[in-house]
């Protein structure tokens, strides 16, 4: 029996014990059930669905756009692809700010329609009580901190959060109010590297995931296409590291396929009936 075959199924308990254990936690995003089953094979502890799918897949300029309906199905694709790693759900902007029974319904909708087995909202102190709603109705909750995409207009761009008092201060405020409120995890995004350990050392159980938060966190997600090298050239954030770059393999096949076809190269008479 091969060695992925024999991994148990992740669960929020995989994220606690390990950060117990001090054992690093890793995590991408994916959205379609090729990728994901992948990612699972290789050995991956978390598959975040992100609503970073507005911008990678969808060709928006922010992840506001993002509906439930969307996300949800991108959601289930990634489940059937899934065996082994945890499946997270990102909550799209609208789908639980307006209130707590309109969060809790959402949320239940990405377990019940998207078979995933935990959901992640943004938001700090002004959103733990609510996440508390949603952890109390049987749904594991992963929170977001630092940059919170869905308010970027809110900050004005992509800036690193954490470096002034007051800033540090409400994301260590956040990060304790959200343990209370029951998040097994919470992702700390565009973070000074300081303020992202001391938040990581003072959570007792929650786990920290960082994407652009330093080391010192308790694991670390990336975007899968950003990580592949699927992205504009504009597009090299700090934080980022490039384990491949696919878009040149990528457009080398279609060129190399467009010109098989037009020279009558393809198919041949191996590959006709």
């Amino acid at each position: 029996m091969s060695s992925i075959k024999s991994r148990k199924k992740n669960t929020i308990q995989t994220f606690i014990q390990k950060k117990s254990k001090s054992e690093k936690i890793t995590v991408l995003t994916a959205y379609d059930y090729f990728i994901a089953s992948i990612l699972d094979t290789a050995g991956i502890d978390a598959i975040l669905v992100g609503d970073s799918a507005s911008n990678v897949l969808h060709g928006h300029m922010n992840t506001i756009p993002m509906t439930m309906e969307i996300m949800i199905a991108h959601t289930a694709a990634v489940s059937r692809g899934t065996e082994n790693a945890l499946v997270i759900g990102d909550m799209p902007f609208l789908s639980y700010q307006p209130s707590d029974e309109l969060a809790i319904l959402n949320a239940g909708r990405f377990l019940k329609e998207g078979f995933a087995e935990a959901v992640k909202l943004e938001g700090g102190l002004e959103m733990a009580e609510r996440v508390k709603k949603i952890v109390d109705s049987g749904i594991p909750v992963m929170g977001h901190i630092g940059l919170t995409p869905q308010s970027i207009h809110k900050f004005g761009g992509p800036k690193v959060q954490g470096k002034k008092k007051k800033s540090k201060e409400y994301l260590i405020d956040s990060a304790l109010a959200l343990e209370d409120a029951g998040c097994f995890s919470i992702v700390l995004e565009l973070l000074e590297a300081e303020t992202a350990k001391e938040i990581t050392e003072k959570l007792k159980t929650t786990a920290t995931i960082g994407i652009g938060a330093g080391s010192e966190c308790d694991g670390q997600v990336l975007v899968i296409n950003d990580m592949l090298g699927l992205r504009p050239d504009n597009f090299n954030p700090k934080f980022l590291r490039e384990y491949a770059n696919l878009t040149p393999t990528i457009k080398k096949a279609v060129e190399q396929y467009i010109a098989d076809v037009q020279s009558g190269n393809y198919p041949n008479k191996d590959e006709s009936f």
